[in-house]
């Protein structure tokens, strides 16, 4: 079997239709700001992106701010704000807010001032998802949308954030949305574009692509996809049960995205289990991608109680549209396979 990759939580295939419309914006001269007919002609184009984009996200009220990701994003809705966070936040927002909001056994975080907090959607690591409280200040929804139904005019949320790469989309391209009227400082400036929120010119053809990929994952949802692959995710979760002694699924009687299932093998280390996975030819993670390429501990699972060891001994399957189970099954054998291998080691 050629290699198959589960891992796209971490990132998506690039999606035909964004490639086309990237390839087709490349072909658009002109610059979003200029006056003239090839900046008119940029313009448009953008500004219909951003309308496809603010109807897959259920934005029609709200303000669609083009950034480079959801890093960017997150440090334009929260530096300097001082809100209340909680510790299994990606690193992004962990780096903005106080960290103190409690998490529970079950990755629930209690959230007591919504108007001065900040609480994802979607766990990136264990799929868990949160029920967002009215007027919560900002939310991170990067890793639920495309994966599950979303509207920000319906949701209470004043600030929320969104990266194309996620869902099919080209790298280097994200979005916030920003409740109509509410005042937010720019961290880049400049030129004023973005309403003034972040200058600098617009990149048109990431912009396209992540229009481009949001319609297609909007009529994957409502072609019933992901409903497909929360049953390949529970087969596979089925599968490696009996194989599976002392290993939990984190958050398997929790609310979860339906693509995601987090494995902690006490004892085996989650690098280790990337490792064997990778040269058996399946793509797959330890949890978060991070920067320096090396695999940490898990932050989100010591918030939710379990201990260094146990956080150190995790791996995250992530899958995607076009995962089949044939390859679930085989990751499944290739897994069982090589914790047997492990156990007969006396661990």
């Amino acid at each position: 079997m050629a290699r198959v990759y589960l891992d796209h939580n971490a990132t998506a295939p690039l999606r035909p239709e964004a490639r086309a419309a990237m390839l087709k914006a490349m072909a658009v001269v002109g610059n979003p700001s200029s006056v003239h007919a090839e900046g008119r002609a940029a313009k448009a184009l953008m500004e219909a992106a951003r309308a496809d984009l603010a109807e897959a996200l259920g934005a029609q009220g709200a303000d669609i701010v083009f950034v480079s990701g959801a890093t960017e994003a997150a440090a334009l809705a929260l530096a300097g704000r001082g809100l209340h966070g909680a510790a299994i936040e990606h690193d992004a927002v962990r780096a903005w807010v106080r960290e103190d909001l409690a998490v529970d056994a079950a990755g629930q975080v209690g959230v007591s001032d919504p108007a001065s907090s900040t609480l994802q959607l979607a766990n990136s690591e264990t799929g868990i998802l949160q029920d967002l409280p009215e007027g919560l200040a900002v939310s991170d929804w990067t890793q639920a949308f495309g994966k599950i139904p979303v509207a920000f005019d319906w949701s209470g949320v004043e600030i929320a954030f969104v990266s194309a790469h996620k869902i099919g989309g080209p790298k280097g391209i994200g979005a916030l949305i920003v409740k109509r009227g509410l005042d937010l400082e720019a961290r880049i400036r400049g030129g004023g574009q973005e309403m003034g929120r972040r200058a600098g010119t617009e990149n048109l053809i990431g912009i396209a692509g992540f229009a481009a990929a949001a319609r297609a994952a909007t009529q994957d949802l409502a072609a019933g996809v992901w409903d497909r692959v929360d049953k390949l995710r529970n087969i596979l979760e089925k599968t490696l049960d009996p194989h599976a002694n002392g290993t939990i699924f984190v958050g398997k009687e929790n609310l979860r995205l339906p693509n995601t299932s987090l494995m902690v093998t006490p004892g085996w280390k989650g690098e280790t289990q990337v490792m064997q996975m990778d040269l058996a030819g399946f793509a797959v993670s330890a949890g978060s991608a991070c920067s320096s390429g090396k695999v940490k501990s898990s932050g989100v699972l010591r918030a939710m109680g379990f201990s260094e060891a146990e956080a150190a001994s995790a791996l995250r399957v992530s899958l995607g549209p076009e995962t089949t189970e044939a390859e679930v099954m085989a990751f499944a054998e290739a897994w069982a396979s090589a914790r047997d291998r492990w156990a007969s080691r006396g661990r």
